[in-house]
């Protein structure tokens, strides 16, 4: 299946992410394999928003462990509790953080990124993992992100976990 997922011709960030969560409710319909589906989403959001580095870490007991991702190398592991993407796991919530280096424990995985959300991944409240997005621009992301990259991975968790 080829798709494209570039959006050049709207400038207006709630109708682009509306466009992109059809396109990617067709991508991963009757899909199950967790790294498949979770390699062609980071790909999908990279090429619809330009994001700087957009990916998953994945539970595996107390530590999150990287899964697919788009962008420059990053970090293998993050204890629960830990940086932006363990705290948004043991809070089970979605964190926006404007200025990385005001973040408290903040773990660089790349000197270039300096906003981040992170949004958990959940199974009946359960978090699975979590979807990252970090931008070499200062508060990159809002409550518009927020909103719909929760639906992003409300999607996800009922696709890949039920």
């Amino acid at each position: 299946m080829e798709a494209s997922f570039k959006q050049e011709n709207t400038t207006d960030k709630t109708e682009r992410y509306n466009v992109f969560l059809k396109q990617l409710s067709s991508l991963i319909e009757n899909e199950t394999h967790e790294v498949s589906v979770l390699a062609n989403v980071s790909a999908a959001l990279k090429e619809a928003f330009g994001f700087f580095w957009v990916g998953f870490y994945l539970v595996e007991g107390d530590t999150l462990i990287l899964g697919p991702f788009q962008g420059s190398v990053a970090c293998y592991s993050i204890r629960k509790g830990k940086g932006v993407c363990g705290t948004a796991w043991s809070k089970k919530e979605t964190l926006v953080v404007p200025n990385v280096d005001e973040f408290p424990g903040h773990i660089a995985c790349s000197s270039l990124s300096r906003s981040e959300i992170v949004v958990p991944i959940f199974s009946k409240n359960e978090v699975k993992g979590v979807l990252d997005i970090d931008s070499d621009m200062l508060a990159a992301f809002d409550e518009i992100d927020k909103k719909y990259l929760e639906q992003v991975a409300k999607l996800l968790g009922k696709q890949l976990y039920g």
